[in-house]
């Protein structure tokens, strides 16, 4: 596709985007666009039409990860050079939300605390095979168009999570004729930095500008992060060795980032100190080895049964209870599923079942109307 047919098709994409027409990209593009008799010349009668479609301006820009307009913009450079310095992205600062990542974009999470975060460039089939493989090591995994908005969240993704220090870089790089480059001007980034005005020493992609990171983050992304350039690689076993063999070189987290630098609070569990008795009352649970099924009994606090349920797996159980409504707090249901899920594997196992005290409950205390020793099922304490 030549640079008229991309301009052409992605200034239509955005024609037809009504959250384009409230955009800065797409309106400061258009106009860029009207100044142009060389590109208005190729397309007549378009620059209007987008023109006519404007609407009062809501942001400067959405933080798209394929933003139209800008791909429009870089094409139509490749017509008239003199639109190569305009400035029609405008790459504002995206509201930054609470937890980790910061920021959205086309990611998977999967393990806080892995040292290893992969970004697959323009394969982004990829980010979906190399999720799926549930990787130990592998923290974050996420796909890369663009050199400089794009680039700003990696960093901005990356730097809150102090365990993340290593960065393979994977996948297809180039997107042809709209000369976006992003995966080499990542690798000149961390090589050489950048300029005081933003521009990535070394890049070669369109706009490699870094507007949103301060100098001060970005070097501390340079000295945390260690990049690991497979770029072209796109076998998803192959990217998936190279997280290995930099999880073997774990560092451990980055013990210059302060104990401000994660956004997701770490909290150090403990046992409960006390019971807190449920309104709802309480449960008996045991395998029935005569039935081959597992039985829960609900009590009322004062002693009488209200409900017994039994079923042959532990889900069936519990999904059962829920429904009926007869637990009230959240750390009674997590006991009801533990409890289950030893009492269906000593059921499957042929093993004994002892049903374990309620959390915060001490040692010589015991369950309120039944033996705490269960026979699994036999006619000596389940007639």
């Amino acid at each position: 596709m030549d640079s008229v047919a991309i301009v052409k098709t992605e200034i239509r994409r955005a024609m037809q985007a009504t959250k384009c027409h409230r955009c800065g990209c797409f309106q400061a593009a258009v106009r860029g666009f009207d100044g142009s008799a060389t590109l208005k010349a190729h397309m007549p009668g378009l620059v209007e039409a987008a023109l006519g479609l404007f609407e009062p301006k809501r942001y400067d820009c959405l933080g798209c990860e394929i933003c139209w307009p800008a791909v429009a913009s870089n094409a139509a450079a490749e017509i008239d050079p003199a639109l190569a310095d305009s400035d029609h992205c405008a790459t504002a600062e995206p509201l930054a939300r609470n937890g980790w990542p910061p920021l959205p974009g086309d990611y998977r999470v999967l393990r806080f605390r892995a040292p290893v975060a992969v970004c697959t460039l323009n394969s982004d089939e990829l980010v979906a095979r190399l999720a799926e493989a549930r990787l130990p090591a592998l923290a974050i995994v996420g796909s890369l168009h663009t050199e400089n908005l794009g680039i700003e969240h990696i960093i901005r993704n990356l730097l809150p999570n102090a365990n993340v220090r290593f960065l393979v870089v994977c996948g297809v790089d180039a997107r042809g004729a709209v000369g976006h480059l992003p995966g080499q001007s990542l690798l000149g980034l961390m090589r050489d930095g950048m300029e005081e005005n933003g521009r990535i020493r070394g890049a070669a992609g369109k706009r490699p500008v870094i507007k949103n990171v301060s100098h001060e983050d970005v070097a501390t992304f340079r000295r945390r992060i260690q990049v690991i350039d497979v770029i072209g690689e796109t076998d998803a076993e192959t990217i998936a060795g190279c997280v290995a063999e930099a999880a073997a070189r774990d560092p451990g987290p980055d013990e210059e980032a302060g104990i401000d630098a994660s956004r997701v609070p770490v909290v150090q569990a403990m046992e409960p100190e006390h019971l807190i008795s449920d309104p709802a009352g309480y449960l008996v649970l045991y395998p029935d080895r005569r039935s081959g099924r597992l039985v829960v009994e609900h009590y009322s606090n004062a002693g009488v049964m209200t409900h017994v349920f039994d079923g042959t797996t532990s889900t069936a159980l519990y999904s059962a209870v829920i429904e009926a409504g007869v637990i009230s707090r959240l750390d009674h249901a997590a006991y009801l599923g533990r409890e289950l899920a030893r009492a269906e594997a000593a059921l499957r196992a042929g093993s004994d079942y002892v049903q374990d005290k309620a959390p915060g409950m001490r040692d010589d205390e015991s369950l309120p109307s039944r033996d705490r020793q269960c026979c699994g099922g036999t006619s000596a304490c389940h007639p």
